[in-house]
């Protein structure tokens, strides 16, 4: 996977953070990932690969695009493993709050794991502290570790989890610890990802949070030289049939990087909607709209902020033309 391609992709992520930019604040979670969607799959057409989506916004008679399974690109060489959020944080963007993104991941075919869509208990620590974690170590093990590992005390580090009734125990372990807690309401990809840059103020997420954002999240992680470490939350037994349906013999196997992503042909790219801890949200002005959009190399290790000017163009914008809205499109 070349250079080119990597920014190629970042104009897929940029064209769906466009699209769903449009809807926020207007109480339509909906309406938001659909404009998404539809603007990140019609960006697809354009990419000279031959992608198959293995994460995606569920199966083939789930969704009407980007369900996993269908091929995507102009069918040319490489052939890709293609995982996708078109939209990150739908209730953030439907309530004007911050942290939604658009984000995807790019691997050689056969290197993601094909997460079903269940829960999966996650730790994720940037470079620094890799190595030094372990999922099935208690809470204070952990966090001291990593105190250690990036020279703080424990009572410096912040770590993230799901505001969730499911993570009372694990907030109150943490608190007991005496670390400090950034409580989010959705959308954990960008603060698993903010754990690899030591300014962005996050130094650990835990708690469960959802299977296929956990395999996004690793491939920036992998990317970045981080470690995160994961298990599946299967809630019934037909979870735990799907799960073997997908080829994972054990469903409370811990999963480390090597289960979640393979190799080093990885990309990492994300777009923000609404302003986060890691990337700026989309902002409209007389001159057009200015997105913030970051793409990771596995390969190189090289890591890109792309800050970009999209001037008007009048075609209809995704998700609002079939609705009669004159509003423009911005071209990605």
């Amino acid at each position: 996977m070349n250079r080119r391609l990597a920014l190629e992709f970042a104009r897929v992520t940029e064209a769906a953070a466009l699209a769903a930019a449009r809807w926020m604040g207007r109480g339509n979670k909906n309406a938001a990932d659909e404009a998404a969607t539809e603007a990140m799959r019609a960006m697809f057409d354009s990419i000279h690969m031959d992608g198959t989506v293995v994460i995606g916004e569920g199966e083939m008679d789930e969704a009407p695009m980007l369900y996993i399974g269908e091929r995507v690109g102009t069918g040319e060489e490489p052939q890709l493993d293609i995982a996708v959020d078109p939209l990150e944080g739908t209730n953030l963007v439907a309530k004007g709050l911050a942290g939604s993104i658009a984000v995807m991941a790019i691997a050689d075919r056969g290197c993601l794991l094909h997460a079903p869509d269940m829960y999966m208990d996650k730790i994720v620590v940037g470079p620094r502290a890799a190595g030094r974690i372990s999922l099935d170590a208690p809470v204070e093990d952990n966090l001291r570790n990593v105190a250690d590992a990036l020279g703080k005390d424990v009572e410096d580090l912040t770590v993230v989890i799901l505001d969730r009734p499911r993570h009372q125990a694990l907030i109150h372990s943490v608190r007991a610890a005496g670390a400090r807690i950034h409580l989010i309401g959705d959308g954990d990809v960008a603060p698993a990802v903010a754990t690899a840059f030591p300014d962005s103020g996050i130094d650990i997420m835990m708690g469960i949070g959802g299977a296929p954002e956990g395999v996004i999240a690793a491939a920036a992680i992998r990317c970045l030289g981080g470690e995160m470490q994961g298990r599946l939350w299967p809630e019934n037994e037909q979870e735990e049939a799907r799960c073997r349906t997908m080829g994972l013999d054990d469903p409370r196997k811990l999963l480390t990087m090597d289960d979640l992503v393979q190799g080093h042909g990885v990309v990492f790219a994300a777009t923000g909607i609404t302003d986060g801890s890691l990337l700026k949200g989309v902002k409209f002005t007389a001159e057009g709209a200015h997105t913030h959009t970051l793409v990771i190399r596995g390969r190189t290790g090289t890591v890109r902020f792309i800050n970009a000017l999209h001037r008007l163009d009048k075609k209809p914008f995704f998700g609002l033309g079939r609705q009669g809205c004159t509003n423009p499109e911005f071209e990605a």
